[in-house]
């Protein structure tokens, strides 16, 4: 969820920088830096942490006058949250900001390094300046060498470059990710990745558009796709900042579960190559002496914890205990230094996880942090860190933290059974083949969601919900009742399917609503034959299935997947957007429930 600004004019360029860097902070980052090009001479600075450090170092720098300034935050992808990894990136005269990934950058590197050209950082970014500066040495125009660095990326890429060669333009590309360019009356010119920078400095707006590149002066801006120019459409720009942080979502919680498909592409970026998944966070730990796997978890993060278990022993085919952290603190556990125990926490704050990890490191286990906050405390004590690349989530009750939890413990699980050798070739291609697929899966469909606000206007009395499923889906169905209730106040419970009969079918009438997952791809008939049960004691049923089911009061249709996590996400997605319009319905807060904060730093 990486941030990029950019500034052409005459006022002082740091002041517009840093402040719509800071507007862009709600995104998560692990280091940030600007550049600025005056007077034929270009000033970077870059810092990792917050963006006050990068506030201390430029302190004393000035630019006033005109000139042309570019930003960035960053989070890691290809390299660690160092300085050295921080963008912008440099050449010998041009700098470069860039947010997504360049899929064939190694190719690209190699080619640039068998003509001498050294590489400082570990990102695919630097590969863009590098190719560009050969293309300007070999006797192309700085827009020549542009348009055909631009030609060879493959990937998502929304891309801000400045040079010495061309003193007063900034060149652009966009691909996949947002790209915002922005002019006022003052003939300034700007570049934001999303809405909020821009309110208060630029009035009109263009929205670039996939495969769409050019380059920005305070004269003219060209606008080029596929190597034809085309007249750009300004568009006036809103002036509510936090409207526009939201996207034109009515919550932070509905954007979040919409951006699910986008954070979970960039939880895989860089670490899924054609036949493998690569870690290079957990380069020093032996696995060859981890014989079983604890995780320790509280909430969400217990549920996907919960999640991985199954995948690690089916896959994996290694034990794995999972435990609340708040019991486990307790219970005088036996800890074995053959085990590897893992912590999962949105914030790395969670005092009951972090005080489990605590204990295991005092056990000398080695230790593993799933985690979305570079530098939190768990990160800092743990050996070694997944980190699940969310970006700031704002509604408290967590989506796209889930989501990208369940993504990176899969990439271990495969990670690891690959080191075990317990995973063949064909299955490690099965399995790359299902996860690369999950962005798609995730992209919400306008006529479910649709169908959910209808819905949901039946379900706001009775006397509670039962969400059931098998397998993988119990757990979601532990999480799918934790968003109704947190969000909508209304007594909701998650059970395995099978379960049922032994105890709580006792509550079912018409006014006990059961949200039955029910995926095709992990047993169906049993799952099928347990809401019958239901249905025969007039439980009233919400069906969520790729199959018809004729006893369902209420049915969502689900797409056939391959793989169960397919299915999983699809309904992971439904259940979210139906606490969501319950709640909405209910005219509750949907982001700040009562009685809960987003992170839990007391016992």
């Amino acid at each position: 969820m990486c941030g990029i600004v950019g500034y052409i004019g005459a006022n002082e360029k740091k002041e517009f920088l840093l402040n719509g860097l800071k507007e862009l902070e709600y995104r998560g980052y692990d280091s940030a830096g600007i550049a600025v090009l005056k007077d034929g001479n270009i000033s970077a600075f870059k810092a990792t942490g917050k963006l006050d450090n990068l506030k201390n170092k430029t302190e004393n720098f000035n630019s006033i006058g005109f000139g042309l300034g570019i930003g960035h935050t960053r989070w890691a992808t290809h390299g660690k949250p160092t300085e050295i990894n921080a963008h912008p990136h440099q050449g010998e005269y041009s700098y470069v900001i860039h947010n997504g990934i360049i899929e064939n950058y190694k190719e690209i590197k190699e080619e640039l390094q068998k003509d001498g050209i050294k590489f400082l950082s570990q990102t695919d970014t630097e590969v863009i300046v590098h190719q560009f500066e050969k293309y300007i040495n070999s006797g192309l125009s700085a827009q020549d060498a542009f348009t055909k660095t631009i030609a060879m990326l493959q990937g998502a890429y929304a891309i801000l470059l400045i040079t010495k060669d061309q003193p007063d333009t900034i060149f652009f590309a966009k691909n996949a990710v947002p790209l915002i360019v922005g002019k006022n009356s003052e003939n300034d010119k700007f570049f934001a990745s999303s809405d909020s920078p821009l309110i208060g400095y630029a009035n009109e707006v263009v929205y670039l558009e996939d495969g769409e590149y050019g380059w920005l002066s305070k004269e003219e801006l060209c606008l080029c796709k596929e190597d034809v120019c085309i007249n750009p459409s300004f568009k006036p720009l809103g002036k509510d900042k936090i409207y526009a942080q939201k996207e034109g979502y009515r919550f932070f919680m509905e954007k979040e579960i919409y951006e699910q498909s986008v954070v979970v592409s960039e939880t895989l970026m860089g670490r899924v190559n054609d036949e493998n998944i690569e870690l290079d966070e957990l380069k020093d730990i032996d696995f060859d002496n981890i014989e079983a796997i604890k995780i320790c978890a509280c909430g969400t993060s217990y549920h996907a914890a919960l999640t991985s278990a199954y995948l690690f022993e089916r896959i994996s085919k290694i034990r794995c205990e999972v435990e609340i952290a708040s019991e486990f603190r307790y219970k005088e556990p036996l800890l074995d230094k053959k085990t590897l125990f893992i912590v999962i926490s949105q914030s790395g704050e969670t005092a009951d996880t972090l005080e489990t990890l605590k204990m295991a490191k005092k056990a000398g286990m080695k230790t593993l942090a799933i985690c979305n906050v570079d530098n939190s405390s768990i990160v800092r004590l743990a050996d070694a860190t997944l980190l699940t690349r969310a970006g700031i989530e704002k509604g408290v009750a967590s989506t796209k933290a889930f989501a990208t939890q369940i993504i990176t413990l899969w990439l271990f699980v495969l990670f690891l059974g690959r080191k075990k050798g317990t995973i063949n070739s064909d299955k490690m291609q099965s399995e790359i083949k299902a996860i690369l697929h999950i962005p798609s899966v995730l992209h919400v469909k306008d006529n479910i969601h649709e169908k959910l606000k209808r819905l949901s206007k039946r379900y706001l009395h009775g006397h509670g919900f039962f969400f059931i499923g098998r397998d993988i889906f119990f757990p979601l169905a532990l999480e799918g009742a934790l968003k109704l209730k947190e969000i909508s106040y209304l007594h909701a419970e998650g059970y395995p399917a099978g379960e049922m009969k032994h105890g709580p079918i006792a509550l079912a009438d018409s006014e006990l609503f059961t949200v039955a997952l029910m995926p095709r791809t992990i047993l169906y008939d049993k799952t099928k034959s347990n809401v019958e049960e239901l249905s025969a004691r007039d439980a009233t049923i919400l069906a969520i299935s790729p199959e018809e089911f004729e006893l369902a009061d209420d049915f969502i249709k689900t797409s056939k997947q391959d793989h169960p996590m397919g299915e999983f996400f699809e309904m992971m997605i439904i259940t979210q957007l139906l606490a969501l319009e319950i709640s909405i319905r209910l005219g509750n807060d949907v982001d700040m429930p009562r009685n809960l904060a987003k992170s839990v730093t007391v016992e």
